[in-house]
């Protein structure tokens, strides 16, 4: 990656430069945009986007991987909070997403699913979505392996399970972008409760 090395005004600047980027993104599309057109959506120079990405397919990965950040940020729980309730609450982030200022999670989510459609012909994109689906799965086999450990799950394979989670989460996303299910979140937050969620409790319950 080309950017200089981070002082606080280099992390204010790149900040102007992702969120300029996504609204280019927003209006122009992948296939369609033009370094050009990023540099219309802010008060920057376009020089200054030169000079801290080497193109625009360095400037997209450093964009994707903004996006991601903003979605792999701690979930906040009470201290005593139990598995379920981490587990919950890891799963409604990934569903309906951290609050944003001046962009829905939708606007946002819908930017990264363009991305990721074209990420099967570029290596280094399939790579940070990998890494990010790797991330999201592990966290929530973590807190199944947790639930398993303290007795409030049974005994599953934490494996299967988090992958199952983490595949419904992407679907419903896919859905809800894609096809234009709005209900798509909620169905899948429904039906996870059902028959994943309750089957987790002990069998003496």
């Amino acid at each position: 990656m080309s950017e200089s090395r981070e002082t606080p005004s280099a992390k204010d600047t790149r900040e102007v430069i992702m969120e300029a980027t996504f609204r280019a993104l927003s209006k122009h599309g992948y296939t369609d945009l033009r370094m050009r057109d990023i540099g219309e959506e802010m008060e920057l120079t376009r020089q200054v986007i030169h000079y801290h990405f080497e193109g625009k397919h360095d400037l997209l990965s450093s964009f994707l991987e903004y996006v991601i950040e903003q979605y792999e940020g701690s979930v906040e729980l009470d201290d005593d909070a139990d598995p379920y309730t981490e587990l919950r609450a890891r799963v409604d982030q990934c569903l309906f997403g951290p609050e944003f200022g001046e962009f829905t999670h939708w606007d946002r989510m819908k930017v990264y699913h363009e991305l990721y459609t074209y990420a099967q012909n570029d290596e280094t994109h399939r790579a940070i979505f990998n890494e990010h689906y790797d991330r999201i799965r592990g966290s929530i086999i973590e807190v199944i392996e947790e639930g398993i450990e303290s007795g409030t799950f049974r005994e599953v394979d934490p494996d299967l399970m988090g992958q199952l989670v983490t595949d419904v989460i992407h679907a419903a996303r896919g859905r809800r972008i894609s096809l234009g299910h709005e209900e798509a979140p909620e169905q899948a937050q429904q039906a996870l409760e059902a028959f994943v969620f309750d089957s987790f409790a002990p069998e003496d319950e």
